[in-house]
């Protein structure tokens, strides 16, 4: 399907090598708080700005570990090696027990549509391959989704199509992000994130394409002609985004996170019967910001959902507690009960 093979240049894994204790997964002792819920897993990168910084997880398992593929900011000028780019990019991060992590790998622009910076991954293992979806930034408006294939879970084609999709429509500016796929049936749903025609609101949408196909752009056909879901509680303020979506025997449920970053950012559950149609589960969210002082107090935002083999579940987030200063990924475990979501919290004090 395609060519251009994603290694990190050598030039840059020896310049970074003697940074590689900065992304050493943080103490959970390090955010305790009296009386707040502590999550076992904390993981942020410092080797880009020096501290802890890492959005936008999404996790599977593939080739007997577990892959987290996550947000990466700009290079600071100090931490920057010679051939750095300028924008974002996307860490990959390996782990034996969902909870420590480290950092194996990282995806750099390769292509003229993601020069500005590339991030949000969305990963699916298919057919014995990883496929990640993930969205060019610095673009704004014309941001769109792009898809890679992996062997490996760290060395990824770029589909020489890309930018495979972004939204058509009156109801819509034509923006794309925050890619998360599913497989449903014979075909793969593609969920994103997109604003209304003014630009002001963010709301979701949704596409399908063969499940047998190459998932090129050719193949992608947009099943909404309005949003499937758009900020309505008072909670979700102007953003519904990051949607990551599981199915619980006929039922499909939706994480999406409500609020732009530090509005603050919570997450939310939806429920629907095809996939396209949806309804809230609550008018309250899921999982809220944390209290003052809290180490989510910021928010608790860009869910990531992740079923394991064992049959557990897993909602992974980030969250922060200064603005968005650092940025933090971690995780609580589900329980479910008339396929509605709970979060299981390990720690209370």
């Amino acid at each position: 399907m395609n060519s251009m093979k994603f290694i990190i240049p050598l030039l840059a894994a020896l310049l970074l090598a003697p940074l590689a204790g900065l992304h050493a997964t943080p103490s959970a002792d390090q955010y305790h708080q009296p009386g707040a819920t502590i999550p076992r897993m904390f993981f942020g990168d410092k080797t880009r700005i020096g501290q802890p910084f890492a959005k936008d997880p999404s996790v599977i398992r593939f080739g007997g570990h577990y892959l987290m593929y996550f947000s990466l900011p700009p290079f600071a000028k100090e931490l920057a090696p010679t051939n750095a780019p300028r924008g974002w990019s996307i860490g990959i991060a390996q782990s034996t027990n969902l909870f420590d992590w480290i950092k194996v790998g990282e995806l750099w622009p390769a292509q003229q549509c993601d020069q500005k910076g590339l991030c949000a991954p969305g990963a699916r293992v298919l057919n014995g391959k990883v496929h990640l979806f993930y969205q060019t930034y610095g673009n704004f408006p014309k941001d769109v989704i792009c898809h890679a294939v992996s062997d490996d879970g760290v060395n990824f084609w770029r589909d020489e199509s890309n930018p495979v999709f972004h939204p058509t429509g009156d109801w819509n500016n034509g923006r794309a992000i925050d890619a998360e796929v599913f497989p449903a049936g014979d075909r793969l749903l593609l969920y994103f994130a997109t604003r209304d025609a003014t630009g002001k609101t963010q709301e979701l949408g949704v596409a399908s394409a063969p499940l047998n196909s190459n998932f090129s752009r050719s193949t992608w056909t947009q099943l909404c002609d309005r949003p499937i879901l758009k900020p309505e509680l008072p909670w979700e303020t102007r953003c519904i985004e990051a949607p990551t979506v599981t199915k619980r025997g006929d039922i499909f449920v939706m994480f999406y996170a409500g609020g732009f970053n530090n509005d603050p950012q919570q997450i939310g559950v939806a429920t629907s019967k095809d996939g396209v149609n949806w309804t809230r589960s609550s008018n309250a969210p899921l999982l809220p910001n944390g209290a003052p002082g809290a180490w989510n107090s910021s928010e608790s935002g860009h869910p990531g959902y992740f079923a394991a083999d064992d049959g557990r579940s897993y909602l992974f987030f980030q969250g922060n507690n200064d603005h968005g200063k650092t940025w933090l990924l971690s995780c609580f475990e589900l329980g479910w009960q008339d396929n509605a979501p709970y979060l299981l919290k390990p720690v209370a004090n």
